[in-house]
Parts: C-alpha cells; structure tokens; sequence
C-alpha cells in the first residue's frame, strides 16, 4: 500500500490545499493530511479546528486521513507506514524553501521520499495568510477557501 502524508499548516486550509488533496488521494493509497504546530505563526484556528474543517471538505474523500501532529514530520511519516512526503508547490520560492526541507529530511531519514506536485494554475496564487489578510479587510474569499469553510473564516475573523 502507497501511503503519502501531506503536512502543513492549514490556516485556513485553500482551495490550493484542497486541489492538493483531491489529486494526490488519486495518486496514493491512503493520504494522511497532517496538520501541525507552526510555532512561527499564530493562528487563526487552533489546531483541533483545523483538523476539523479539513474533514469537512475532505469527507467525500474515503482514503484521506487528517491527523495532527507536532514533532519531526520525519518521526510522524514512520509512525503511520508511510514513505512519501507529498509537497504542493505554487511558485519558485516555495520551491527553494521546501527543497530545503526536503533535503533535511532526507538525512534524517534516507528512506523517505519528498514528492512535489505543482498546484492547478486556477489556484497558484493562493496562501492562507493572503485569505487571511484579504477577510480580514472584508473582501470576498469565496473561489479562495472551500465554500463550506467561507461562513467559519468570516465568523472567525
């Protein structure tokens, strides 16, 4: 069995993320959504919320799993049988940072793999701290978030 973890932040999880999702639970057996701690950001949804909403719009989904986590994602990726590290890219910078990473990784532990797949073009410009910053001002989020999540994040901020 092919089994990926998908990590990140998920605050607020995208339409990006969830086009990540949709095309790596096509690609995998199973695809754990590991939601973690960033300890460089404050979030918007506290950790079991996250967890929560991407169960939300992933439920039509029967091989993904949302799990949290904190930790080294290395530690969590063996925990659950898994050996790929799936990454969503939209742009060059995105690349650089979780080409590091994924080279860290690697070190830690050589038998896992980091796979990169490309966001859809439709959703390249997309990051949770831009949903944020654009509710925040009261711009419309619908087409950026699920539009199950859109009430939440309003509400939210």
């Amino acid at each position: 069995m092919k089994i990926a973890v998908y990590p990140g932040s998920f605050d607020p999880i995208t339409n990006g993320h969830l086009d990540i999702i949709t095309r790596g639970s096509k690609v995998y057996d199973k695809l754990i959504v590991a939601v973690l701690v960033n300890v460089d950001k404050r979030g918007l949804f506290d950790i079991e919320e996250r967890v929560e909403l991407i169960k939300k719009v992933t439920k039509e989904l029967p091989n993904v799993e949302v799990l949290s986590f904190n930790g080294l994602l290395v530690d969590f990726v063996k925990m659950h049988s898994a050996n790929v590290i799936l990454k969503g890219l939209r742009t060059v910078s995105d690349f650089e940072y979780e080409m590091q990473m994924a080279l860290i990784n690697s070190k830690l532990d050589s038998e896992i793999e980091t796979v990169f797949m490309m966001t859809s073009h439709e959703y390249s410009f997309i990051s949770s701290s831009s949903v944020k910053q654009v509710a925040k001002f009261g711009g419309n989020i619908n087409g950026l978030v699920p539009k199950e999540l859109v009430d939440d994040i309003i509400s939210r901020i």
